[in-house]
């Protein structure tokens, strides 16, 4: 006959196993928040850097300039807008892994309390037959 927590370790391995990938996607959505950050300080080092650009320009070469500049802003905007909803996904996975690190943990409790008592019940038993023994000793001992 299985016992309770030999019962329940497949919902714990499941746990296990669904804690392990929430913890997987939450990494994956930081390292795509992090790659946008870094893009993001490059857009803005760039835009610094064009902005030191030569003087004593032409007309045309100055618009040129001026729109290019406006298209690294709008990048810059742009790259910002995905830093928060990458930022938003980061905070969900991570709520969905604190669910399933929870969930894990609960599980792992209530199998540790059920091996506990199947442990004590043994040990129950056990002392139950010893005693049995000892006493069906002492009255073959006490008879001639």
């Amino acid at each position: 006959m299985t016992s309770r927590s030999e019962r329940l370790q497949p919902a714990v391995d499941q746990a296990q196993r669904r804690q392990k990938d929430a913890l997987q996607r939450m990494a994956e959505q930081q390292q795509k928040l992090a790659g946008a950050e870094q893009q993001l300080e490059e857009l803005r080092r760039y835009r610094r850097d064009y902005r030191l650009g030569d003087g004593g320009m032409t007309v045309s070469a100055l618009l040129n300039r001026q729109q290019f500049v406006e298209r690294i802003d709008q990048a810059i905007v742009q790259q910002e807008r995905l830093i928060e909803r990458l930022q938003r996904q980061v905070e969900a996975a991570r709520q969905r892994w604190l669910q399933a690190h929870a969930r894990e943990n609960a599980l792992d409790n209530v199998v540790e309390r059920f091996r506990q008592q199947e442990q004590q019940r043994e040990q129950r038993l056990e002392q139950a037959e010893v005693d049995e023994r000892m006493q069906h000793r002492s009255r073959r001992a006490g008879t001639p």
